[in-house]
């Protein structure tokens, strides 16, 4: 069946929904939601989610209609799904929901990825195609959130309650994750971590197949946690492009929330190109790589953990990492 978005007077047919068996598996990664997630947030309908752009806002009404049918609740700003923050563009849309957990006063997880990428731009079109699908980024690291909140969802309820962010305008410089920093569901005191899940879909030659790595893994002690418990997740191969600079969870990290990205990227050339489209991703590595933190991040969240800095691990506010 046909998921139908309905937007602005319009509908725009959604991806196929799976089966219902896959959706209710709360202990592993469900392969066909992620092929329909991708299917759809990297479809040229959708003309590469440009930030800002009522495509953009498509995209998130997506991403919102899949929260609610897990039994994921609102926490946007204002009290629904949608977030609406102000960018040079003029205004961008999140997604903000949250799995209630059984404790009310213990601190809160927080997982995330961008929902948005560069548009169509004709002005740069590769062999002949102008619209940057962004399969990769960050189609992916939205599908991974998709299918962490489908899990964590369907299983039994946690101790500590997770929050579920995709952010608008990445692309354009962040203005969706400013924004809730600026205006978070709760103190961002009493976020115990931030995991960024940003580019998932391209292996990595440097790690060992089907892995991901974690950027700034030294600068605190979540990653080695996370691997202790069978995350398939070892340190960023490539330190010298400082990836824990450049996605959201930089400006979480400045605030003071352990805030670090899960990735697989291989410095591949479709980067930043049409050609980063549904034809170059590796489904099997991402229902893998999914599959393999879902434990984990369980078990995190039903433990007492609380994920420190390491000496000189927290970026200075400002201090451009």
């Amino acid at each position: 069946m046909l998921v139908p978005i309905l937007l602005a007077g319009g509908v725009v047919a959604g991806a196929q929904r799976p089966a219902t068996s896959s959706s209710t598996n709360a202990a592993s990664a469900c392969r066909a939601c992620i092929q329909a997630h991708e299917d759809f947030l990297a479809s040229d309908a959708l003309q590469g989610r440009g930030s800002g752009t009522r495509y953009e806002k498509i995209a998130a009404t997506y991403i919102a209609s899949e929260l609610e049918a897990y039994g994921i609740k609102p926490a946007a700003e204002g009290g629904g799904y949608l977030e609406t923050a102000s960018s040079p563009r003029g205004a961008t849309t999140s997604v903000v929901g949250e799995l209630p957990g059984t404790d009310a006063s213990a601190t809160v997880l927080l997982l995330t990825a961008h929902l948005d990428h560069l548009g169509v731009v004709p002005q740069r079109p590769y062999h002949g195609d102008d619209i940057y699908n962004g399969a990769n980024d960050d189609a992916s690291g939205c599908t991974a959130v998709l299918e962490m909140a489908r899990a964590l969802a369907a299983g039994p309820q946690p101790k500590r309650s997770v929050y579920f962010a995709f952010f608008g305008s990445e692309e354009d410089g962040g203005w969706g994750a400013r924004h809730f920093v600026a205006h978070p569901p709760v103190p961002l005191a009493h976020i115990f971590a931030n995991i960024e899940f940003e580019m998932i879909g391209w292996p990595d030659p440097k790690v060992p197949p089907h892995t991901l790595w974690l950027t700034g893994w030294s600068r605190s002690n979540l990653g080695p946690e996370l691997a202790k418990d069978g995350a398939r997740l070892v340190a960023d191969p490539h330190p010298a492009q400082k990836f824990f600079c450049r996605s959201d969870n930089i400006h979480l990290a400045e605030a003071g929330v352990i805030a670090q990205t899960v990735s697989s990227f291989g410095m591949q050339p479709m980067y930043h190109r049409p050609d980063d489209d549904l034809a170059h991703l590796d489904i099997d590595l991402m229902t893998t790589a999914i599959g393999s933190m879902i434990g984990p991040v369980r078990h995190l969240l039903d433990s007492s953990f609380v994920p420190a800095w390491n000496a000189g691990g927290r970026p200075r506010p400002g201090g451009h990492c």
